[in-house]
């Protein structure tokens, strides 16, 4: 067990991390475009923050979160999301107090206790950006903007975006009584952890995985039919912006989330094919959390999006991650004069941004053209003691074996005429 990683974990080896730095730049340049900055946050948080902050009554905190008690005894949980985190710093560092709204992002892991599959896995990589401060449907439409331009530059097509109004907590009440009122006749055939919902969270119930109840929520009511008439100016003004911004969208009613503090606006992005349709990217409105957690009563808005899902999407359908370039010059040796000549060049060429490798494992001449051809090095000399006496090397261009002498002391300038 020492040599493999535990279950629901994954390495990433070098011939993957460049799709990983691929999609990490693409998100920082989004995110700098739209005006949102950085956070980071603990990869732990005091468990109280994540009970409140993601509810009590989801399938995170019932079933799926990493809790342990620290050696002061303080129940302490690995981060299952990025938004209550997030929160929490823009509550402890006052970042309130500054002139709203203050556009957040970041790229974190996460932790959830849940069965292991494809592109889901127990420790995944979240990008989630949150708006706080801001309770204009126009948010909700830049939030979702950045995400379809996101997805879209990445290459992904056919991208819908669902969309339901969830509404306040004052007119949820009178769902959640329309709600228990259909659901009574089916109580006992509820799971035993619907059967708490019922009580403390029935809307909760529509989110269930269990197949027992979503055939008894098939036909539940519709909570676009219970809001209030703020909650339902507010959605009919983000389906208005997401017309101007020719963004299609669809309204789900049945869209509730997995996160208790959403309000208002639930959106999922939906990327579809001739086998599937998979959520790629979902997020909402949750205008209580900020309060709900000690902060003043603001509201917000966000969104989360599973990196290792992302990539694994972007495999599946066949879009091309560019690979980085290989090394620019090996130098092969031969002797210890070239050895310590080599030492020399490839420091300054890397002093100089230009990336440069020489042989660390005492190689044969073969071995070292092969190995500078298995690293992708784009250009090669072979260094020996002519070489160094005349100041004079062949520099051979690997792909098509093109060889031209050069002035070695110009190395660093011939270098940067070709690359």
């Amino acid at each position: 067990m020492l040599t493999q990683a535990p279950k629901g974990t994954k390495d990433v080896l070098p011939k993957e991390s460049y799709k990983w730095h691929y999609v990490e730049d693409a998100v920082r340049r989004i995110c700098s475009e739209f005006g949102y900055s950085e956070v980071r946050t603990p990869t732990f948080e005091h468990t109280e923050l994540i009970l409140r902050g993601v509810g009590e009554t989801t399938d995170i905190v019932q079933k799926e979160m990493y809790t342990f008690n620290d050696k002061a005894g303080r129940s302490i949980t690995l981060k299952p999301e990025g938004t209550a985190p997030a929160v929490r710093a823009f509550i402890e560092h006052g970042l309130q107090f500054d002139t709203q709204p203050t556009k957040l992002y970041y790229i974190t892991p996460v932790f959830r206790y849940e069965n292991v599959q494809a592109g889901r896995l127990r420790e995944h990589h979240q990008f989630g950006i949150e708006m706080f401060g801001s309770p204009s449907p126009s948010a909700d439409a830049e939030v979702i903007s950045l995400a379809m331009t996101f997805l879209g530059r990445l290459g992904l097509e056919n991208l819908k975006v669902n969309i339901n109004n969830i509404g306040c907590p004052e007119c949820r009440k009178t769902y959640n009584e329309a709600l228990k009122n259909y659901l009574k006749d089916n109580y006992e055939e509820l799971c035993e952890v619907c059967k708490d919902r019922y009580e403390r969270n029935p809307l909760r119930i529509l989110d269930c995985k269990e197949k027992s109840c979503q055939r008894i929520v098939k036909d539940a009511p519709m909570i676009t039919d219970y809001v209030c008439d703020n909650c339902k100016n507010h959605f009919e003004k983000l389906k208005h912006e997401l017309e101007i911004l020719n963004i299609p969208y669809e309204v789900d009613p049945y869209i509730v989330r997995g996160l208790d503090y959403y309000t208002q606006t639930v959106f999922e992005i939906i990327t579809s094919s001739v086998k599937e349709n998979l959520t790629i990217c979902g997020g909402g409105r949750y205008n209580n959390l900020i309060a709900e957690i000690g902060g003043p009563d603001m509201p917000a808005v966000g969104f989360g999006l599973g990196l290792e899902r992302l990539i694994m999407t972007l495999e599946s359908k066949g879009i091309d991650i560019p690979k980085p370039q290989g090394t620019t010059l090996y130098i092969a040796t031969i002797g210890d004069r070239a050895k310590d000549e080599a030492t020399r060049i490839v420091f300054k060429l890397r002093n100089s941004g230009i990336s440069a490798e020489k042989d660390l494992m005492d190689k044969s001449l073969k071995a070292q053209m092969k190995y500078a051809n298995k690293i992708g090095a784009r250009f090669v000399i072979v260094l020996g003691d002519d070489e160094i006496d005349n100041n004079k090397a062949k520099l051979k261009e690997m792909e098509t074996g093109k060889e031209e002498e050069i002035i070695l002391s110009d190395i660093e300038n011939i270098l940067r005429e070709r690359i």
